[in-house]
């Protein structure tokens, strides 16, 4: 019977050599993937935006927060390649984190949300798992377990309003937790607007009125907090985002990802795979939504949504081809987009083309795309789609 780790990624050996492309293949067979489309995932960029936050950090501790498979990174790839860097990995499923276990990864692993059922709870304390528990039902799932784990998480919601115990109930859960024998016990909050100051000031307030009040190790900052807030930070702090090149403050000036020192880890990139002259008067893709002005050297990239580009880019996002920032033109189709190549003289079939990251084609900020989408740069990464083979560096 394989193990959860052979289960959960059979594909990815436990040695690997760098540069090697992991799941650049067909879905339908054996055979390399011929159409251009691929992202590359550098790990080196990766060990780079940890020693930022741990820079950031000073003397607290770092969760890498790993969840969402590493934010469409590779949760086993980034769990080795920080392996030795971070003091802990935070995670969603307890099944991924018996896999990180199974492959050797000894570090303390954080379960953001606990566990969703009971039999979990004999599996966290097989594996020295810590989970967060954020309401009654989890209560009483520990108070029905044979076993119990020796350390917890207790998160208190002070306006997220999402996840979490009431600030009025830290005393009575704290004590409940204890009569379970589990002593162990750090407080936890999620901060709903630490990219700014508005509410930020008043969740810190409340969530250090707690940890006076109750005398516990705290873990409160995330990427943004590790970042603007100096003084959320206690015991432990948990990065996301930042750790795969994405700014925790978006596009914003003086705080893009470039500014903060960091770097892309996933870059999309294709190619062109035709061109044509679109007449002034004509239009461009589904609905016609772009019209020519003049006559327009067009070109048309092997990506589309099905990949993970998002749909709802407009015109004018931006688009890296062969070394030079132009823009989109016209709807994002399932398995193409167009840009515009008046800039690009020397484009030709089969240039180099970025989406976002920093490859052959250019440099696209996944920021500054996503500002354009209307999104955030954790989405894009998120989607990146199975079909886009993937070619891991520097693990």
């Amino acid at each position: 019977m394989p193990t959860f780790s052979e289960w959960l990624l059979p594909s990815l050996p436990s040695t690997m050599p760098t540069n090697e492309r992991v799941f650049g293949y067909s879905p339908v067979n054996s055979s390399p993937c011929c159409r251009p489309i691929r992202a590359r995932l550098d790990f080196s960029a990766l060990r780079h935006n940890f020693s930022v936050a741990r820079a950031y950090a000073k003397e607290t501790k770092l969760w890498a927060v790993i969840k969402a498979d590493a934010y469409g990174h590779g949760q086993f790839a980034a769990a080795r390649a920080l392996d030795g860097l971070t003091d802990g990995y935070a995670l969603l499923e307890s099944e991924v984190a018996v896999a990180l276990r199974e492959r050797g990864h000894r570090q303390p692993i954080l379960l953001l949300e606990g566990f969703f059922a009971p039999e979990e709870v004999a599996r966290i304390v097989q594996y020295d798992l810590t989970p967060v528990i954020h309401s009654r039902n989890q209560l009483e799932m520990l108070a029905a377990a044979h076993s119990r784990p020796a350390h917890v998480y207790l998160k208190i919601d002070t306006g997220m309003n999402r996840l979490g115990f009431a600030s009025q109930d830290t005393d009575a859960v704290r004590q409940q937790l204890e009569r379970l024998g589990i002593c162990q016990i750090t407080l936890m909050t999620h901060f709903a607007d630490a990219d700014s100051r508005e509410g930020f000031a008043a969740q810190l307030e409340e969530a250090r009125q707690l940890v006076d009040r109750a005398n516990l190790p705290w873990s409160f900052a995330n990427s943004a907090a590790l970042m603007k807030h100096p003084e959320s930070l206690g015991g432990w702090a948990r990065p996301g985002i930042m750790l795969y090149g994405g700014s925790p403050f978006g596009a914003t000036p003086g705080h893009t990802a470039a500014e903060l020192g960091l770097r892309p880890v996933m870059t999309l990139e294709s190619r062109l795979v035709a061109m044509r002259t679109v007449g002034a008067g004509e239009r461009v893709g589904y609905g016609g939504t772009w019209q020519a002005k003049t006559d327009t050297p067009v070109g048309v990239v092997a990506c589309g949504y099905a990949d993970g580009y998002p749909r709802h880019a407009p015109t004018g996002a931006p688009i890296a081809v062969a070394g030079v920032l132009v823009r989109t033109l016209g709807r994002v189709s399932m398995d193409m987009i167009a840009c515009d190549l008046r800039d690009v003289p020397e484009a030709k079939v089969g240039s180099p083309v970025t989406l976002w990251g920093s490859g052959e084609g250019g440099a696209v900020d996944a920021d500054v795309l996503a500002e354009a989408a209307g999104t955030i740069s954790y989405e894009l990464f998120c989607a990146l789609a199975a079909r886009v083979p993937r070619i891991y560096e520097n693990l």
